[in-house]
């Protein structure tokens, strides 16, 4: 049911759990010029009137391309798996959310005051454009902490002692940066507007608090149906066609879908390849003895990577290669790992004393003048932390007790230029100039260092074993075969078992990213959106694909997948899921009829009843309406809810089983009665979608395959 779900639930509005969190650190693959090939020669995707155009849609994935750039520089072990394959269609998502709300928000008169876009561009540091315009103006030489610094330099450059010229990229910048945000503001009025026209009356309030402080005393017995034999209880085309057009409303789609059948060919490593590996690990052995720890460049073709290491024993991988750098003499190699996976190769190298962190004070000051100025006081006895009492501190900005690392487990970190770590060094306990110009000045001074450390310094040499390419061409040839042979979706889907190949099933729209995986959400197959693209362009029913090849060197694989059905309105009763959902329900109904008229005889009392079930009876003193873990029909539910207490005893199916109850009393508990809190729970009980709310009938028209090659 997985697929279905998918379907049901399926929106271009999607709000992927970790994009929303992650939009703001997306790559997007490359983009073709074919935006000749239809009609709106620039236009992306539509949601009614609305467009999108695919020149806002480039900018977009060039910032979000900056901004993951930026978090993988800063956070790259998070970053380092994340998909790219999800990103064209993330953007869009995002813009289409942006535009679709922006467009109702102007519809309906909303306006951004100065206030606001104060406020969101100066007072709060969260906003991460205008945090990008302050490091680039440190980039480019201008010492500025805070937003309200950097619009003090950027709009009145002369008193800071730079020219207009000088300061119009940045104006234009930040003028581009208050636009969105007046956008942003809108919008997030706008919805907040929306939100709050769905509210609980006085009536829906005082319900949902009689449904919770209403209760009923019951005894039920649940048999659950378990699985159902098909041939006990048959289910007919006709049977499957009624139930389809009573749920027909569930099976809506929002955009054209097709329905595939996929075969990935996951390409491992032979015996051959594994011997090769052997050889190659002894002949990398050899090369480190003999020639002072280099790899030949036959060596390096064949895949073996050469890495340099200097780091503190505590930094040390943890078990052989530990136990072999810390006590093997200088110039020993060793075979430290060989499996399935390839091997590891350890060099030892020299050993040295360093110091591996600093403590300094750092001032900066916005001119070369004013910092020559500060370097006198510092010097003359001023106090570091009285620097911001004589001087503006508009003008300069002290760091003080700041630890820097000169290693951590990754080795030397590069935190501090050598030749300023040099001039801190030399100084004698005083402050020296360490940058300076006319855009402003660095002054430092060490305040204490740490005890020297060893450094243990090797050469890891490391092999990871892929399929050779003769490997990967007698899987391509005998899928290459099966295709030849089977050209028809109907022959793919039939014959793919007994030609050792597995087939999924899933249903694709133009929003789908790539051939999702089974494992979970948001994991798709490596290089699958190529895939994708071929079945919503090209593909037609009964078709089968070329192959498609991940070319990962590692683990490769292959790709074909064939076209069953397409639909753009409801997802048909042929449908495998919906098949096999409606088939289950109709099975259970049967089930239900035959096992209620089995034991209707038997309830003369509910012991009777559950006794004939094989079931214990469960006594539930205060049965409330949606709270109760032990029913789990909501129609049963209601049922028990809304009956007497006159301890008649009835039997029922339901979607799940088939219960039996007694209801025995009514009662009212006392609670005191929130207006707040029943505004709240209507709120999360009536969950409005408010981007569908906003979207209302209009279609999505997704053109993003035709801009995008494919990989």
């Amino acid at each position: 049911m997985a697929t279905l779900e998918k379907i049901r639930s399926k929106s271009v509005f999607l709000i992927v759990v970790i994009g929303v969190a992650l939009l703001a650190f997306i790559i997007g693959d490359a983009l073709t010029n074919s935006q000749n090939i239809f009609g709106e020669r620039t236009t992306i995707a539509k949601v009614g009137s609305t467009k999108i155009d695919f020149h806002d849609y480039q900018r977009k994935r060039e910032e979000l391309n900056n901004q993951l750039e930026e978090a993988r520089r800063q956070n790259p072990a998070q970053f380092a798996n994340f998909d790219t394959q999800v990103l064209a269609q993330m953007a869009l998502d995002q813009l289409m959310q942006e535009d679709i709300v922006i467009s109702a928000a102007d519809k309906a008169g909303i306006r951004t005051t100065g206030n606001l876009l104060r406020y969101y561009m100066i007072e709060n540091p969260q906003n991460q454009r205008v945090m990008d315009i302050v490091r680039q103006l440190n980039a480019s030489g201008l010492s500025v902490q805070t937003p309200q610094q950097a619009y003090e330099v950027i709009f009145n450059p002369k008193r800071n002692g730079m020219t207009d010229a000088q300061m119009e990229p940045f104006q234009r910048l930040w003028l581009n940066a208050e636009k969105e945000m007046q956008e942003t503001i809108k919008g997030s009025v706008y919805q907040r507007v929306l939100a709050g026209t769905v509210k609980a009356n006085d009536l829906d309030k005082k319900a949902l608090y009689n449904d919770y402080i209403t209760t009923t005393a019951v005894d039920v017995a649940y048999l659950p149906y378990g699985s159902l034999d098909a041939k006990e209880y048959p289910v007919s085309s006709d049977e499957l066609k009624k139930a389809y057009s009573e749920k027909k409303g569930l099976f809506r789609v929002d955009e054209e879908t097709k329905d595939v059948s996929f075969i990935s060919v996951s390409i491992s490593a032979s015996s051959a390849d594994r011997a090769a590996a052997r050889q190659l690990a002894q002949n990398t052995i050899k090369e480190l003895r003999d020639s002072a720890g280099q790899l030949s460049k036959a060596t390096k073709k064949e895949g073996v990577s050469m890495s340099h290491h200097a780091v503190r024993a505590a930094d040390l991988p943890s078990g052989a290669v530990k136990e072999f750098v810390m006590n093997a003499p200088k110039d020993s190699v060793k075979l430290i790992s060989e499996t399935v996976q390839g091997f590891t190769v350890v060099r030892v190298g020299k050993r040295t004393e360093a110091v591996d962190s600093i403590q300094v004070n750092l001032v900066s000051a916005a001119t070369e003048a004013l910092g020559n100025k500060v370097l006198t006081a510092l010097n003359s006895g001023l106090p570091a932390d009285s620097v911001s009492v004589r001087f503006s501190t508009d003008s300069v900005a002290p760091q003080l007790n700041q630890w820097i690392p000169l290693y951590t487990a990754q080795g030397p970190t590069n935190a501090i230029a050598d030749e300023m770590l040099d001039s801190l060094r030399s100084a004698g306990g005083r402050y020296v100039t360490l940058q300076g110009g006319p855009q402003g000045m660095l002054i430092g001074k060490i305040v204490e260092q740490k005890s020297p450390k060893t450094i243990y310094e090797y050469d890891l040499a490391e092999f990871v074993l892929g399929p050779s390419v003769k490997t990967v061409g007698d899987e391509r040839a005998k899928l290459e075969k099966f295709l030849l042979e089977n050209k028809t979706a109907a022959d793919f889907v039939k014959n793919a078992e007994k030609a050792g190949y597995t087939i999924q099933n899933f249903s694709f729209t133009q929003s789908t990213p790539a051939v999702p995986r089974m494992m979970g959400m948001n994991s798709y197959y490596p290089d699958s959106r190529q895939v994708v693209r071929w079945v919503m362009i090209d593909g037609e029913d009964g078709e089968v694909s070329h192959i498609y090849e991940s070319k990962n060197a590692i683990t490769p694989a292959l790709y074909a997948v064939a076209v069953e059905r397409s639909y753009d309105d409801f997802v048909p009763v042929s449908n495998p899921d919906v098949n096999a959902m409606l088939t289950r329900e109709v099975r259970a109904s049967k089930a239900g009829d035959k096992l209620v008229g089995k034991f209707s005889k038997k309830t003369q009392s509910l012991q009777s009843a559950a006794q004939a079930m094989g079931v214990d009876p469960v006594n539930v003193s205060t049965f409330r309406f949606g709270h109760n873990a032990g029913v789990a029909d909501p129609a049963v539910m209601g049922r028990i809810n809304g009956s007497k207490a006159d301890k008649k005893v009835v039997i029922t199916k339901g979607e799940d089983g088939v219960y039996v109850y007694q209801v025995t009393g009514k009662g009212s508990e006392k609670f005191p009665f929130s207006d707040q809190m029943y505004e709240q729970q209507y709120y999360q009980l009536v969950n409005p979608n408010l981007l569908e709310m906003i979207k209302g009938d209009n279609k999505v028209k997704n053109n993003i395959y035709k801009f995008e090659a494919g990989d």
